[in-house]
């Protein structure tokens, strides 16, 4: 993204706190509202890139320092592109004792990347997640948030089609 978009995007989402804030007496962006302005710029970015969070502490009254800081604290942050396809591994207890771990050895085997990492290609991003919810299920694994139930090794072919 160009600094002329990054900076009328980071506009954009100050104008909506700016007005809030304008009723509150306040010159500057507060703490308080800096979750809720990282979490726009990312639903609206995909991430957090280093130039809008300098752009965001210029904008603010708040340390470009102060900024990384809070972003880096809450894993809901992203600082890279994400990938096309988000697939999250269930590893709760449910998950674990029918097979978890060994689904998702397979998908490292099939994506050749490790938890936490993004294909080659940008395709695939793999994630261990606690718990998705669906014990009943187990295991399970989503892909862009779409269940799949029952999943085996052998099933994980068919889901990434490698």
């Amino acid at each position: 993204m160009s600094a002329t978009a990054s900076a009328s995007t980071l506009a954009e989402i100050l104008a909506h706190y700016s007005s809030a804030l304008a009723g509150e007496g306040s010159n500057g962006i507060s703490a308080q509202h800096l979750i809720p302005i990282l979490q726009d710029i990312q639903d609206r970015d995909g991430y957090l890139t280093e130039e809008t969070l300098r752009e965001l502490a210029q904008a603010s009254n708040i340390s470009d320092n102060e900024i990384y800081g809070i972003a880096t604290f809450y894993a809901q942050f992203r600082f890279k592109p994400p990938a096309k396809h988000t697939i999250r591994v269930c590893q709760g207890t449910a998950c674990h004792v029918r097979g978890g771990r060994q689904v998702m050895e397979e998908f490292h085997h099939r994506l050749g990347v490790r938890t936490g990492e993004i294909t080659g290609d940008g395709e695939y991003e793999l994630q261990r997640i606690a718990c998705i919810g669906c014990c009943a299920l187990a295991p399970t694994v989503t892909v862009d948030g779409e269940v799949h139930a029952r999943v085996t090794p052998r099933k994980v072919r068919s889901i990434v089609g490698r």
